[in-house]
């Protein structure tokens, strides 16, 4: 497994996730407004800062150099919106 510079542990994400290809904006909001809140996770990969000053309603907060460290609080059995 590699390392970072730190010593930790790097994933490799696209091990954990499968690529369904790229969504814009116009055709997330139509996939969010046709199911259920809950049946999906919106993942907000931005800095905290970032998520403070503005946010999708529902999303959850992962840092990204933080994912790798995180994955158990994603439900792996939802659809996962990643921005």
């Amino acid at each position: 497994m590699r390392k970072s510079k730190d010593g930790r542990a790097m994933i490799n994400l696209k091990k954990l996730f499968r690529l369904v290809g790229g969504i814009d904006a116009e055709e997330a909001k139509k996939l969010m407004a046709e199911h259920p809140e809950g049946s999906y996770t919106l993942l907000d990969v931005r800095q905290p800062s970032e998520y403070e000053q503005e946010h999708l309603p529902g999303a959850k907060l992962i840092p990204l150099g933080q994912l790798g460290d995180s994955l158990e609080e994603i439900d792996r059995h939802k659809p996962v919106i990643v921005y």
